[in-house]
C-alpha cells in the first residue's frame, strides 16, 4: 500500500474507533495489506478488497486469554 492509502486508513480507523493511538503500517513483503497497531501493540491487518476497488477489510483476532 502506498503512503497516501495508509494515511487515509489510519485517519478513518482513528475516527471510527475514537482512538488517537491507532497506527497503520505497511507490510514490507505484502503490497495489498498493512498492519494495525494500538499504542505499539499489533491488533490486526487491513487488506485491500479484491472484489470492491477502493475498499478494504479489517481482520482482528481475539484470543480466549484476552477475554479473561
Amino acid at each position: 500500500m502506498d503512503a497516501t492509502t495508509v494515511a487515509k486508513l489510519e485517519k478513518h480507523l482513528k475516527r471510527t474507533f475514537g482512538n488517537p493511538h491507532i497506527q497503520v503500517k505497511p507490510r514490507p513483503k505484502q503490497k495489498d495489506s498493512a498492519e494495525v497497531e494500538v499504542a505499539g501493540e499489533f491488533i490486526g491487518v487491513v487488506f485491500q478488497d479484491e472484489d470492491e476497488d477502493g475498499s478494504f477489510m479489517f481482520e482482528m483476532a481475539i484470543l480466549g486469554e484476552d477475554l479473561d
